[in-house]
């Protein structure tokens, strides 16, 4: 059995060729039927030429229908719940309670409706910045790109990040574009079921059936060609960092803005009054956010710096807490492949290993893992051991000094996030490093470990290169997010009448 993609609300077989391929059970390694299909050039040509018509559709210039959509989505989703989690969970070996059923879960539906709020509001303060100038007649607002967002979710978040119902889907969409989103190869079963319930809530809104396609797979060159297509107007991504760059080199050679979140290690600096008032809490607090989601979270904390003094109740605790996890589920044999010989290139460096290390059976576990090395080895090698390692490993640094901390943190790269730690007497080095580490890095934290992401408006989840493809936009939090979705645009002497209501 084959199934299908989701062109212009309709379930159709692929075009041509019968390329297919399946999930794999990541805890057993056995594979899943059934199996699905590649797209070819022609299918993705095909959905292009349909998001025209969407984009020209009346219904999807409402954003009250744009609104009840994606409410509506959110109803279908949440009557499904227990059957898309449980799939999730099969295809990704994520925990199914209370990750996937309830934290990832709730946290879809809550983007979603949160999306449907700014989609409706035509206020003087949302997204849109309507601007009115009488004395000039202009006006001046924010709207939809008038092509489709080609939208492209990771592995590690199978339903709030993903394609077809993360957050770059849902402000695509509350900005009045239409969507066409790719699956991730390795949850195509998800991806099916989430686009099912979205075609069946674009048909009772009343939009074109085009409002969202959905692919689930197809070759690395046809999907760059696709970014070139005239119908598409940006990309939004989540994933590595070769593949993101690839992305932006096709969008930026047809012109198209494209936003990526690509790499980060979120290093975190405990500084010397941390070290010496908490070290056992800090160093279980480090392990405990490596451990999550084993160590496959865009936001896990891969190195911690710790500055000056005897650090080695921190070490002991987190090899303590690491050393006594059970093996982890990574998604696929590859990321175990890359783990095990990241780990080896940072051993050859010069970093030694306390636990873990190893792959383990049944299926694609591997060994909690941290490792130490000293700042000036840090530094010696640094390409090597600062790179990320996706996957429940993190690295240990001892810093001699706060001045061998700040070089440390004048070659880091951009990040999404980066925490400090901060006890008594701390003040003058939290000025000193914060002052190099502010620009580095989207969020700046203090006292906390960043693996948890709140959505809410105030959040920043972005950050300089090589974090994301540009540092002034925010993958979550609305109605910031929805921005990156939208172009500038003004009306010079236009009469009211022809003005969007939010003008007039």
């Amino acid at each position: 059995m084959m199934t299908t993609i989701l062109s212009e609300g309709v379930w159709t077989e692929v075009d041509g060729g019968n390329d297919t391929f399946q999930a794999i059970d990541p805890s057993t390694g056995e594979r899943i039927e059934p199996a699905y299909p590649v797209c070819s050039w022609s299918d993705l040509e095909r959905m292009a030429i349909a998001s025209a018509a969407a984009v020209r559709h009346p219904a999807n210039r409402e954003p009250e229908r744009i609104a009840r959509f994606l409410e509506g989505y959110a109803t279908r989703l949440d009557a499904c719940r227990e059957a898309i989690a449980t799939m999730a969970h099969r295809e990704t070996g994520l925990a199914l309670e209370p990750r996937l059923r309830v934290v990832e879960f709730d946290r879809m539906l809550g983007q979603l409706r949160q999306a449907a709020d700014a989609a409706r509001d035509v206020g003087p303060d949302s997204w849109r910045l309507p601007i009115i100038d009488e004395a000039t007649g202009i006006h001046s607002d924010r709207g939809p790109l008038g092509g489709a967002v080609l939208t492209i979710g990771p592995n590690n978040f199978p339903l709030a990040f993903h394609g077809v119902s993360g957050g770059d889907f849902a402000s695509a969409i509350a900005a009045g574009n239409p969507v066409i989103a790719k699956g991730h190869p390795l949850h195509p079963g998800t991806g099916a079921m989430l686009a099912a319930c979205a075609a069946e809530a674009v048909a009772d809104a009343g939009l074109h059936p085009a409002t969202v396609q959905f692919f689930h797979h197809c070759p690395p060159e046809d999907g760059l060609r696709l970014i070139g297509h005239p119908a598409i107007a940006a990309v939004g991504f989540t994933g590595s960092r070769a593949a993101g760059l690839a992305l932006k080199a096709a969008a930026d050679a047809a012109g198209k803005p494209s936003f990526l979140e690509m790499s980060s290690v979120n290093p975190v600096f405990a500084l010397p009054g941390a070290v010496v008032g908490d070290a056992a809490g800090i160093g279980e607090a480090w392990a405990g956010s490596i451990l999550m989601g084993a160590g496959q979270f865009c936001t896990k904390p891969g190195i911690l710096i710790a500055i000056g003094g005897d650090a080695k109740p921190l070490l002991d605790a987190a090899v303590s807490t690491c050393g006594s996890a059970a093996p982890g589920v990574l998604f696929s044999a590859e990321a175990s492949r890359a783990l095990e010989s990241g780990i080896t290139a940072m051993i050859e460096a010069g970093a030694d290993v306390h636990c873990g290390g190893n792959p383990a059976d049944p299926g694609n576990r591997f060994e909690p893992t941290l490792l130490s090395v000293d700042g000036h080895r840090f530094l010696e090698r640094f390409e090597v051991l600062s790179a990320e390692r996706f996957g429940p490993v993190g690295l240990f640094v001892s810093a001699s000094s706060i001045d061998e901390a700040i070089a440390i943190a004048e070659r880091l790269e951009g990040q999404l996030t980066i925490a400090m730690y901060t006890g008594d007497g701390d003040d003058e080095v939290w000025d000193r490093l914060a002052t190099v580490l502010r620009s580095r890095c989207g969020r700046l934290l203090e006292n906390k470990m960043p693996t948890g992401v709140a959505v809410v408006p105030s959040m920043v989840h972005g950050g300089p290169y090589p974090a994301t493809g540009h540092p002034g936009f925010t993958a979550v939090g609305m109605p910031t997010s929805i921005g990156r979705f939208s172009m500038a645009r003004c009306w010079d002497g236009v009469a009211a009448g022809r003005l969007p209501d939010w003008l007039r």
